[in-house]
């Protein structure tokens, strides 16, 4: 072989190379909403027309587009109403009582099937132009989708005009007006939204009451409605001294009937505003951080418990930020609304000042608003990793060192004995019940983090958050995203995690075996009994008081995670996965031991903790 075909191979097996393993760039798509529209509080109606500008940042040629009509949802016999009605008849079980317990969704019910005409929700596209064109319209009840008379060419901007007229629904889920605690309007999911075109295509998800997923942009939203009603929402109030109602330096003074709020959000996924003639303000100006604005109803007898809050969460604030990484926007809203707590960019309704559903809800701001990833698909990666910021947030602010996240292992271990868990990869409409999407989302899910902290570490675990917070906010990252990021920071391969874990729903279960004498030392025998490997950590306490840790890697992890605490630690050879049983040894006679304990700090998720310790007799 001469010189120059040795030398052409070369550079073709190098550039075959960086084509097959490095990684794609990762388009996404980008929008800009100019959104204005007229309510009418008498006829719980609005007008409204959204001009968009659409970046097709895509290699793709799309030959049609999506939108959301999520309030077409609330109208009898939706797929809402028929799947609600359907997860109704399962039987879950008995409570205390003897009485039977069924899969229902509480906020939902048959709620929908009794709304009357005028109660009814509705989202009505009168068109949609395409650069001045109007195009075809076709209706998938929540989904409209729109064939394009000319298709949207790769990396071209393009302009659509939206008309739109809705009718609010009577609050059932999230949306709607005049609801348990008489807020006048919850306006969530309230105007056509572009759906989400990535990597895997058009992310098309009918309304069914889950999550959502959304195009990143920027929204200028003019709201004009009944001049006695005080507003909040998403974004920023561009005009505060012409609204007043505490958000600008004057009071209203307009002589018209009816007022224009204009907000500004920028580099958000979606839009939320709320209003009520009673709504009254607590502000918190954080430094170095945001302003909080506290939004509610005001009633004398409940002042002290928002004021509660608002003192809760500028004490939370730097935590927050030290642990999972600083809120970028200038402003977010806690706003009395909605039917329990829902997360928005740059604000939450919640239903009361419940100081756990308002932590759970901002830290929201770093998993769905600042993440963006695809609830749809990745409900665990939403709610669990915040519920697992929100349990460990509230510990902090209680300064309660004990176990944060024991009623999430609990809720896991009993859906386990129950028969009825489903794999964290179910799309999240369609879990077979209520109950299986609630445990794995939200308590699997939150989990699924503290067990990692056990897998690598708790400060390794603390760098893996604020690198995953600095490396894919505002990028919509999957699973293998996170796990990446976690093999990076430390040192481990973690890839069987995400196949046991999060693709199956096989469990964890060790047991102490036969402990013998050997001379002046002990032989312990470990049993793994589940199906789910897992490294070891095995604690012996000793009749003197002294402990030392005897540290087990598992043999798919590839490398040890660091010593914990400043009791000794010897780490042994790895378990293989396939080995059923793995024996080590204590150097000390049997006789000096007082008990022998697998996983003391309870974070790994065996569903038979009771074979876990042994006291020596």
């Amino acid at each position: 072989m001469n010189n120059k075909i040795r030398i052409a191979l070369s550079v073709a097996l190098l550039f075959s190379a960086f084509t097959t393993f490095a990684q794609p760039d990762r388009w996404q798509q980008r929008i800009a909403y100019n959104i204005n529209v007229n309510m009418n509080v008498v006829t719980n109606r609005f007008k409204g027309v959204e001009k968009i500008d659409y970046w097709n940042n895509s290699p793709d040629t799309l030959n049609r587009v999506f939108f959301h009509l999520y309030w077409n949802a609330f109208q009898p016999n939706s797929m809402m109403d028929v799947r609600s009605r359907e997860l109704g008849k399962i039987e879950l079980g008995t409570d205390r009582n003897g009485n039977t317990v069924y899969d229902w969704d509480e906020r939902v019910k048959d709620r929908i099937q009794h709304l009357q005409p005028n109660e009814i929700g509705y989202d009505s596209t009168d068109y949609v132009k395409l650069n001045g064109v109007a195009q075809k319209l076709i209706y998938h009840e929540t989904i409209l989708e729109v064939d394009l008379i000319k298709p949207l060419l790769p990396h071209s901007k393009n302009s659509f005009e939206v008309s739109f007229s809705c009718q609010v629904p009577l609050q059932v889920r999230r949306s709607g007006r005049d609801n348990a605690e008489g807020i006048r309007y919850s306006m969530s999911q309230w105007y056509p939204k572009m759906v989400e075109y990535d990597y895997r295509g058009w992310n098309a998800n009918p309304y069914i009451a889950r999550e959502f997923y959304g195009v990143w942009g920027d929204y200028n939203v003019n709201i004009t409605i009944d001049k006695n009603y005080m507003l909040a929402g998403s974004g920023t109030i561009q005009n505060p001294n012409e609204v007043g109602y505490g958000y600008g330096n004057s009071q209203l003074t307009t002589r018209n009937s009816t007022l224009t709020w204009k907000f500004a959000a920028q580099n958000v996924h979606d839009f939320v505003w709320a209003a009520d003639t009673a709504y009254t303000m607590i502000k918190k100006q954080i430094p170095n951080g945001p302003l909080f604005y506290f939004v509610y109803k005001k009633v004398d007898s409940l002042q002290a418990s928002w004021e509660n809050l608002a003192n809760a969460i500028e004490k939370a604030y730097p935590f927050i930020a030290k642990t999972f990484g600083a809120y970028p926007y200038k402003n977010y809203s806690f706003i009395q609304g909605g039917d329990g707590g829902m997360e928005y960019p740059n604000a939450t309704l919640i239903k009361n000042a419940s100081q756990g559903s308002a932590i759970h809800e901002f830290m929201h701001s770093w998993y769905q608003g600042m993440m963006g990833t695809n609830e749809s698909l990745y409900p665990w990666m939403d709610e669990g990793f915040t519920t697992y910021a929100e349990l460990r947030t509230s510990a902090w602010l209680r300064g309660d060192s004990s176990f944060a996240f024991a009623n999430s292992y609990n809720s896991y271990f009993r859906i386990v004995k129950s028969g009825k868990e489903e794999a964290l990869t179910t799309h999240a409409d369609h879990y077979n019940t209520n109950y299986a999407y609630s445990v794995a989302s939200y308590s699997k899910g939150s989990i699924f983090l503290s067990q990692l902290g056990y897998i690598v570490g708790d400060s390794v675990l603390n760098n893996i958050l604020l690198e995953y917070y600095s490396e894919w906010r505002f990028k919509h990252p999957n699973s293998n995203d996170f796990i990446r990021v976690a093999e990076k920071v430390s040192g481990i391969e973690l890839q069987w995690y995400i196949e046991y874990w999060i693709n199956t729903t096989r469990s964890i279960d060790y047991a102490i075996g036969d402990i013998n004498a050997d001379g002046n030392n002990t032989s312990v025998t470990l049993k793994r009994l589940g199906l789910m490997p897992m490294p070891v950590d095995v604690l012996i306490t000793f009749k003197d008081g002294t402990q030392e840790t005897h540290y087990i890697p598992m043999n798919l992890m590839y490398g040890a995670k660091p010593a914990e605490n400043n009791i000794p630690r010897i780490i042994h050879t790895e378990w293989k996965w396939v080995d059923p049983e793995y024996s080590f040894t204590i150097s000390k006679p049997v006789i000096n031991i007082k008990s022998i304990e697998i996983d003391p700090s309870q974070r790994m998720a065996d569903v038979n903790k009771v074979n876990n310790k042994i006291i020596v007799p």
